[in-house]
């Protein structure tokens, strides 16, 4: 006997659980939307299953060895500092899972329907989802694609045991006392870092001629010197040719000035970039505009040019950010229910959880000038802030980019001691229309990093105190 597989008739359909997808799922719901959400995998996706949260997880095990060695200039030092890899492993464990149930109770507590499987577009208004064992159809009125993405894979360096993506880098059972990083962007340096403050000797290729391109050149400077510190041997311009595998380690070819030079570690990381996971899930069925990336051309209401079905996250164009996901998956949710929410990205924060932390939002001082704004650079040093000092830890610089007329604040760049919660500060700032005069009328507490923020729009004004 055939069951029949008739359609489930759904209102709103999320598909895709990570930082995009739950919280337009959440959103959605709020605007009174009956909404359901598919995933084929866990919950949170790549971000709070094997991205964002377990990295930042292993980069604080990393500071924390780091700390546990102690410092001759404090007059602390200590001996045989040992680290179980196992337990460090068993707690990031710990803390995905505490988040992952975390958005299952949000999803529930604001009655979205949670469904496991893959989903395949049939039309404008009709999905299949498919686990194991079952195919089920569902019929929509509105859908939010949000199927994030996944490493991109060179062909002369398959993923194996040996030769990892960032998902085996975050998973290993021992700390490797040799590892091969190919790709010196964020998350390359990164984990590259992490390891090495773990005591692994580790070597980053970049293809370009710099780390973290996406920064400014004195930020990266201040990445090379720190990672130079922890004896991470950068090496810039390298081509990545091949890799030979052995039961217990690699050997990495690479080219660099037209010379072929070969390298072995325990292991080869290979962080080149991600790609949008948009195929094989039937966009072509729904005739849904995708450019020769792979990439959902959206409008800025996060609708795709058919009108029932908004895209979000890694799958459009702009950076794979999870706060860009999740920014992105309100405005898709509030646009169905008929608010007149637009994406603006000027005040999206990028942020390196490198050594030190690097973190910019809104224009560089370069971009500025490209956009036809006369600006002012407004720089404060963290040696001169005294919870930097403290924390023996003022590397860096907070600097301000005002425009020139009125000072008003289009950007900023921050590298030092938690540049990634300094910089909030600046974004929340662009957002509101404030003047370098309005950041320095703001009573700071004393002693605070956030100080440098005040500091330097003092900067901006000409009116320093504690600069020349």
């Amino acid at each position: 006997m055939v069951v029949g597989d008739f359609p489930i008739e759904l209102d709103t359909l999320v598909v895709g659980a990570g930082p995009g997808g739950y919280v337009a799922a959440i959103r959605a719901a709020q605007t009174g939307q009956k909404v359901t959400i598919v995933d084929k995998g866990n919950l949170g996706g790549v971000c709070l299953n094997v991205g964002c949260i377990p990295s930042k997880a292993l980069i604080q095990a990393g500071h924390l060895t780091q700390y546990a060695h102690g410092s001759e200039d404090l007059g602390i030092t200590t001996e045989n500092v040992s680290v179980d890899f196992s337990k460090v492993q068993e707690w990031k464990g710990k803390v995905v899972n505490k988040l992952t149930s975390g958005v299952e109770s949000l999803l529930k507590g604001n009655k979205v329907d949670i469904v496991k499987g893959e989903v395949y577009f049939v039309d404008k208004n009709t999905v299949k989802v498919m686990d194991e064992k079952n195919s089920q159809t569902y019929t929509f009125n509105n859908c939010i694609i949000a199927t994030g993405s996944t490493p991109v894979e060179i062909p002369s360096f398959k993923f194996s045991d040996r030769v990892l993506d960032s998902t085996g880098a975050l998973n290993l059972k021992e700390i490797p006392q040799k590892m091969v990083v190919i790709g010196g962007g964020y998350i390359g340096t990164e984990l590259g870092t992490a390891y090495a403050n773990f005591g692994t000797e580790v070597t980053i290729l970049e293809g370009t001629k710099t780390l973290l391109g996406g920064f400014e050149k004195q930020m990266q400077q201040l990445i090379k010197k720190g990672l130079k510190k922890k004896g991470v041997t950068v090496t810039t311009e390298a081509m990545a040719k091949g890799v030979e595998e052995s039961e217990d380690g690699v050997k990495v070819t690479y080219e660099v000035k037209g010379k072929e030079e070969t390298i072995e570690a325990d292991y080869v990381l290979v962080t080149v970039g991600r790609r949008p996971n948009t195929q094989e899930i039937g966009l072509e069925q729904v005739g849904i505009d995708v450019d020769d990336k792979g990439l959902i051309k959206i409008d800025k209401q996060c609708r795709t040019n058919i009108d029932n079905i908004y895209a979000i996250g890694d799958i459009v164009e702009g950076p794979p950010l999870a706060h860009k996901a999740s920014y992105e998956g309100k405005i898709a949710a509030e646009a169905i229910s008929g608010e007149k929410s637009e994406i603006d990205y000027l005040a999206i924060p990028t942020v390196a959880f490198t050594d030190p932390e690097l973190a910019t939002v809104g224009h560089t001082q370069d971009s500025a000038k490209e956009a036809g704004y006369k600006v002012k650079a407004s720089k404060f040093p963290f040696a001169a802030n005294g919870r930097a000092l403290s924390l023996n830890d003022s590397e860096g610089f907070m600097k301000l980019i005002t425009r020139e007329e009125d000072g008003l604040v289009i950007g900023a760049q921050v590298a030092g001691p938690n540049a990634s919660e300094v910089i909030a500060e600046v974004g929340l700032a662009i957002e509101a229309g404030m003047t370098a005069e309005d950041i320095a009328l703001t009573i700071h507490n004393h002693p605070s990093l956030s100080e440098t923020t005040m500091e330097a729009a003092e900067v901006a004004m000409g009116m320093p105190i504690h600069t020349m």
